[in-house]
């Protein structure tokens, strides 16, 4: 399995891992191989490795970004010369379903405390559920150079290394289909494109874009109400959902949320 990597934007011992595009299972048993071998040749190394969305406060956070087409009969169904980002209308119903689902979502691309802490503004993680063609502050992203017939896709870009990799493929897979069976168009439904840079807006432009959960509560508090696209042909089941809900909150937000921070400790020791 050929991999690429580079240096990221991040602190100087932030990496990006890059596999060339494979099939569901496929993904999900390199992205597990390579988490192994990158953490083995650190520890034999000295050094430890990461997956941490947010390591270090101040630097740039590590996400896990997937991206996404569709083939039938050896066929990119998400191509589509003429259409914004090459995309065609099944592409766009895809993506309508990632983001009509997201908040839902997050509680299983993004299942840990930490998760939020890399999705705040100022570090190309994304707060917000929009898509756009190359705008890395956008949920989704078009890459700009995929626009051949068997390269075509769109890129989800708020999941991190701390969730289920498994299950996060079949959930991302399971609210694009849910898109495409009911034609959720992205625009109709409010999630752009959006090509301007959103920070520059004034408050009323930007209280007009649907944000993303800000918290590992949250994101639990949307999976219990919406989880029906998870739940169709038997892929997820309403108990194992309950109890992913059900763990999360009281053994990881719940334990976090009720033990004090240590900068709480220069703010407020001297009171």
């Amino acid at each position: 399995m050929p991999v690429k990597y580079h240096h990221e934007v991040g602190a100087p011992g932030q990496c990006e891992i890059e596999t060339p595009m494979m099939g569901l299972l496929q993904a999900g048993d390199a992205t597990m191989i390579i988490k192994y071998v990158t953490k083995m040749v650190a520890h034999e190394s000295g050094q430890t490795a990461t997956f941490m969305p947010k390591p270090l406060f101040g630097e740039a956070g590590s996400g896990m970004h997937f991206h996404q087409h569709l083939f039938k009969e050896h066929k990119n169904v998400f191509y589509d010369a003429n259409g914004y980002g090459c995309l065609s209308k099944t592409a766009l119903y895809y993506i309508g379903g990632l983001l009509k689902h997201g908040p839902a979502l997050l509680a299983i691309t993004n299942p840990s405390t930490n998760s939020y802490r890399r999705l705040v503004p100022g570090y190309e993680a994304p707060v917000n559920a929009f898509f756009s063609l190359g705008n890395r502050s956008s949920a989704v992203r078009i890459p700009k150079y995929a626009t051949q017939p068997d390269t075509a896709r769109m890129e989800f870009r708020p999941p991190d290394a701390t969730g289920n990799v498994y299950l996060m493929l079949a959930a991302q897979l399971m609210a694009g289909l849910d898109g495409i069976q009911n034609q959720i168009d992205p625009t109709e439904a409010g999630f752009g494109p959006i090509d301007a840079n959103i920070f520059a807006w004034n408050d009323e432009q930007r209280s007009k874009i649907k944000p993303l959960p800000s918290s590992l509560n949250l994101a639990l508090s949307a999976l219990e109400e919406d989880h029906a696209f998870l739940t169709a042909g038997g892929v997820f089941s309403e108990d194992m959902l309950q109890q992913w809900v059900d763990h999360k909150r009281q053994s990881e937000y719940f334990a976090v949320r009720n033990r004090p921070h240590p900068f709480e400790m220069s703010l407020y020791f001297d009171v």
